[in-house]
Parts: C-alpha cells; sequence; structure tokens
C-alpha cells in the first residue's frame, strides 16, 4: 500500500499544467461531493495539452490531487484485499474532500454546467464542466480522458436498457417473471436464458390424470476470461437439459409401477446434462481440433473452453411443484416466502461455490491428496476463483494436451501447479424446493454482481417493498398480483432479520464494506416496474442518485474495479389470471422500448 501511495503521489507530481481554452481565463476547482468512494474534481472547459503557468494556487492544488490520489489508490488496495479496513478509510476520505482548496475565481453563472468524471491514471474525480464544447475522447500522454457525467434520467435509461418482462398466462403456476442485465465489461460477459417446454403426457404421465404439464427453464451465466462460454450456455444448456429430463421421464412413464422419476433421478438428469455439454466444450472440442489441424477451426471451437462461466439453472415443474435449482460457480438463488406476520422470509436455495467455500476446499483436498496449494487465497491453485464452472479449460486439460494445442495452435504455459487435473468441474450441486403459488412465493436468480452489493434478506425485502408500492398503484389492473399482495406501510423492508448469521457458504455483500454504505433501509427507493431493474438500482446506491450515476458513466474496463457484470432475473409464482389464454406476452411496460424481445415459449 506504501508503495502505490508513493507512486500516486509522484504520479500527481508529474501531471502535465493543463493550458485551459475558452473565451475567459478559468481555474481549476476541487469540490465536494457526496459519491463515496469517488472523490471530486471540478474544471472549467477542455483543456488542451500545451503547458502554461498557471496562478501559484495552482501548486496547492497540485499537492491536494496527490493527496487525494494518494487515498484513492489506498482505496483501491484496501477493496482489493477485501479488508474492513476500507469503512474507516471512506471515512477518511470523506473528511479530506470537504476541506480542500476550491478556486479563487468564480464559475459564470451565465455559462450552462455539466457533471463529469475525471479519469487520470486509472483514479476517477467527480467533475462540473461549463460550457457547451463537446467532450474529447482522445487521450493525452498521461492517459488522462473526461466523461461526461450521467444525469439520472441517462441513468435510469441505462438501467433499463435491457430489461424484459413476461407475463405467463398459463395457469400452471408462474405468473410473471422479470429480467434485467446491466453491464460493466465491454462486452458484457453475463448471459442468461429462459425457456417453457409443454409437456404431454406420453413423456410424463400425471398420477391426477392432468393431460399435459409444463417444464420452466431459467437460467444465469457469469462469464469470466471472456464471453464466449456464458455465450454457449445460453444458445444450449437448457437444451441438453430437457434432453436429459425427457430420457428420465419417458424411462418413468414406460413402467406403470414408477409413473413419475423420483427426485434423484431427476438431479442425476440435469447433472448429466451439466456435465455431457462442458465434455463436448473441453474434451470434444479438442478431439475435432486436433483431426482438422486448423487454426480457424480452433480459434472457432476453443473459444468456449478458453474462457469460462459459472451457471445457475432453476427448474420448475408444474405437475410436481417441485422447483430444482442447479449452481455450478457463485451465482445464487434466493427464494421469498410470505409468513403468518405479512413479512417475508429469505432462504437461499444455492450455496457459493469457489476456492473459499469450506465444502469445496474439503472436495478438492480429498480429491487431490498431496497438493496443499489446491486451493490458495481462495481459489483454485491460486487462480480461478469458482471451483464449478464450465469451460475453464487450463484446469481441467492435462499437461499433456495444453502443451499439444499450444505448440500446434495456440495457448500459454500450464499453470505450474498442474499436477492431476481436473481441477474443476461443471457437475452442479442442486437443491429441491416445494413451491405453493397460492403463497405467492418468488425467486431471485442473480450473478454474483448483484450479491456482492446486497444481501439475501435486502434483496428479499426490495421485492417485498416493490411488490407493495405496486399493489398500492395498480388499481386493480395487474391481475397478477393476487389479493394476499396486501401490505401494510412500514418504515423497514418487509423481510424478517436472518435467524443464522453464519455465513459458511455464503460470501456477504464486500462493496457495502468497501463504499462504507449505511445498513438502513432508508437508502432504498421505487422508481421502477420492472423488480429485477429494482433490485439493481437499489444495488448502486438506491436514493443516493450522485453513486448511481457514478457508477454506470464509469467506463470499461476501469468500471470492473467498482461494480461487476449484473444479471438479474425475479421469478413470480402464483394462480394467475381467470382469462388463462396459454400464451406467455410481454410485458411492454416493464420492458424496454426498442425492439420488445420476443416472448420466450
Amino acid at each position: 500500500m506504501r508503495r502505490a501511495a508513493i507512486q500516486a503521489f509522484r504520479t500527481a507530481r508529474r501531471a502535465p499544467v493543463w493550458k485551459v481554452t475558452g473565451k475567459r481565463p478559468c481555474s481549476l476547482t476541487y469540490t465536494h461531493n457526496s459519491v463515496r468512494g469517488l472523490r471530486s474534481y471540478s474544471g472549467g472547459r477542455r483543456p488542451s495539452l500545451a503547458p502554461v503557468a498557471l496562478q501559484s494556487s495552482m501548486h496547492l492544488r497540485r499537492f491536494s490531487l496527490a493527496v487525494i490520489s494518494t487515498v484513492v489508490a489506498s482505496g483501491a488496495w484496501y477493496a482489493y484485499r477485501g479488508e474492513g479496513t476500507a469503512q474507516s478509510l471512506a471515512t477518511q476520505v470523506r473528511g479530506f474532500a470537504s476541506s480542500v482548496i476550491t478556486s479563487a475565481h468564480a464559475e459564470d453563472p451565465s455559462e450552462s454546467t455539466r457533471r463529469a468524471l475525471l479519469v487520470s491514471n486509472d483514479q476517477f474525480y467527480t467533475a462540473a464542466l461549463s460550457g457547451d464544447q463537446p467532450l474529447s475522447k482522445n487521450t493525452d500522454d498521461s492517459d488522462r480522458r473526461v466523461l461526461e457525467m450521467l444525469t439520472p434520467e441517462q441513468a435510469t435509461e441505462k438501467l433499463r436498457k435491457n430489461e424484459e418482462s413476461y407475463l405467463v398466462k398459463r395457469g400452471k403456476g408462474v405468473v410473471r417473471y422479470d429480467i434485467v442485465q446491466v453491464p460493466s465489461n465491454s462486452p458484457i460477459e453475463d448471459d442468461h436464458a429462459e425457456k417453457i417446454v409443454e409437456v404431454s403426457s406420453s413423456t410424463a404421465a400425471s398420477a391426477n390424470g392432468e393431460p399435459n404439464s409444463d417444464w420452466m427453464f431459467w437460467a444465469v451465466f457469469d462469464g469470466h476470461s471472456g464471453w464466449t462460454t456464458s455465450a454457449k450456455l445460453r444458445n444450449v444448456l437448457i437444451s441438453y437439459v430437457a434432453r436429459e429430463l425427457n430420457a428420465t421421464y419417458k424411462a418413468a412413464a414406460a413402467d406403470p409401477t414408477v409413473l413419475v422419476p423420483s427426485s434423484e433421478a431427476i438431479d442425476q438428469a440435469i447433472k448429466q446434462g451439466f456435465v455431457r455439454l462442458d465434455n463436448d466444450i473441453v474434451h470434444e472440442s479438442v478431439d475435432k481440433v486436433l483431426k482438422s489441424k486448423s487454426r480457424r477451426m480452433a480459434a472457432e471451437l476453443l473459444a468456449p473452453a478458453l474462457s469460462g462461466s459459472c451457471a445457475l439453472l432453476s427448474f420448475y415443474d408444474s405437475q410436481s411443484k417441485d422447483l430444482k435449482v442447479a449452481v455450478a460457480g457463485d451465482s445464487r438463488a434466493v427464494l421469498g416466502r410470505r409468513g403468518p406476520n405479512g413479512k417475508w422470509t429469505a432462504t437461499a436455495l444455492s450455496e457459493d461455490l469457489t476456492g473459499g467455500t469450506p465444502s469445496e476446499i474439503k472436495r478438492l483436498q480429498e480429491e487431490h491428496p498431496g497438493e496443499p496449494y489446491v486451493t490458495r487465497n481462495g481459489r483454485i491453485l491460486g487462480g480461478l476463483e469458482p471451483s464449478r464452472a464450465f469451460g475453464d479449460a487450463f484446469y481441467k486439460w492435462s499437461r499433456e494436451v495444453q502443451d499439444k494445442i499450444k505448440q500446434q495452435f495456440f495457448g500459454r504455459t500450464p499453470h505450474p501447479l498442474l499436477k492431476t487435473p481436473p481441477y474443476v468441474t461443471a457437475e452442479p450441486i442442486i437443491t429441491t424446493t416445494k413451491i405453493d403459488p397460492s403463497q405467492g412465493d418468488f425467486i431471485v436468480m442473480a450473478t454474483d454482481g448483484l450479491w456482492e452489493m446486497l444481501s439475501n434478506e435486502e434483496v428479499v425485502g426490495l421485492v417485498g417493498q416493490w411488490l407493495e408500492q405496486q399493489q398500492s398503484g395498480n388499481g386493480g389492473s395487474k391481475a397478477w398480483l393476487q389479493s394476499w399482495f396486501s401490505f401494510d406501510s412500514q418504515k423497514q423492508l418487509p423481510v424478517e432479520p436472518a435467524k443464522d448469521q453464519s455465513t459458511e457458504g455464503q460470501r456477504r455483500p464486500i462493496r457495502q464494506q468497501q463504499y462504507d454504505i449505511s445498513g438502513a433501509a432508508s437508502r432504498f427507493v421505487v422508481e421502477d416496474k420492472n423488480a429485477a431493474t429494482h433490485l439493481v438500482r437499489n444495488a448502486m446506491g438506491g436514493k443516493d442518485k450522485d453513486m448511481v450515476c457514478a457508477l454506470l458513466t464509469l467506463p470499461a474496463p476501469y468500471s470492473r474495479r467498482y461494480r461487476d457484470d449484473v444479471t438479474v432475473e425475479v421469478i413470480f409464482f402464483g394462480q394467475g389470471s381467470d382469462s388463462r389464454t396459454g400464451t406467455v406476452e410481454i410485458n411492454k411496460e416493464a420492458s424496454a422500448s426498442e425492439e420488445p424481445p420476443k416472448a420466450k415459449l
């Protein structure tokens, strides 16, 4: 940390003095801003690159920049370490920002003012730009760029750009599901998929005489080291799982003594779908490439193997009312269920499977005896964080295969600790939950970009808060909301506090510590018609519009230090309306206005 602080100080001292162009001289100004974790900076019109001597007070301002740079560099170090010291650091930064030197020149009130972010040496400062001159994206030798700060309206537009909402009018236990994606990487490495399959009685025999049922699938994929693996999963994972389920259900239906497959048989079918797809991605692709001896084919077929992706899939059988949640990685699903007192309870339906999860550490040590560094610093071989994922072939291929691919096509030197691969598996851990649609259960599925900002209870409470708002303002027009969605006005989120404070298997929302975010429910707001968008808005700041705007303004790749890609799905169970058309329709008021998505059926 000391080295980072000294380097930041030296960088600020070396920064060139700007010549400010415009109708009149304009000095640089540092001002206080309420954005947590981001320090304030204010300037005039776009600066040119020609050095020029400014007022003597500029020396003091340059020194102030050095101190700010030091604090921000320290904050980045603590954020990387993920230690509790970040909270006191954030407080220290706020105290300093409120006392920095301001300009001797007042801004001309006749000129328009825009907010912006100054990007300098991988550090960020909020800024005020006067005048209407367009902002430049060119960089100087110190890689300094100025980006216009999003307004609250623009931030909302960005939050809602990829939102989708569907009304399920099939009378099968699901009434609606909402989706949103907010990228941090460019392109986004997350992905998602949804599918509803109508199953005939020949495939799934019904014990109660029901002619057919629905298989409903929802999945979110958290890619890493690229987007290709998650894109592959979006295209084919549900098909692989449905194929295995089809064979399992048919085998059960053909046996008059069984009719319905056991829960264990269904779990095995889902696992088989996951494992077979990963085998095709990681191993079958190598066989095809080595036979073809084509670099072009190698680039296409090996891309999903060289990158990686976590996968979280939910499977709901409308006949049995069983919800199966399969996870490979650290995406998470949480059930919201309403109790007798009107409050919701949050129940985790998955475990975060990483190199730091106790159960995964134990499994890996048993599978790889004599390798003390199979997990190090919460990561597989000290590198990869998820312990279960698709792709990530460098943790699955043998050293011989990796050497062969490197010699004939492309690749990298095998990990020095690689001895007995595979260290990472795509076999999921599966939980089973009985759903009662009449009680209005819902589940939230999300990549870890949401869970590092909000706790399970906050997420469930926020959806409960959103439902309350929808009920009070719908005027009876929301058919999917039943009469049991009647809430009393509460100052706090309508959720029961966690009974078990143990964090084993569930990582805490570390960003709250880094940003020094208050735990008070008063920081939340309800502004969106889409429940998934509502969650992301509150994860990024809620009522703190400066925080929301700043986090959404930060460009890739710098934004990745402050927020991850986020993909959220919220699935609402219920009885549905009396008019059941058997269709899935786009809910236009909660979907992006441009190019509405196609209904998934």
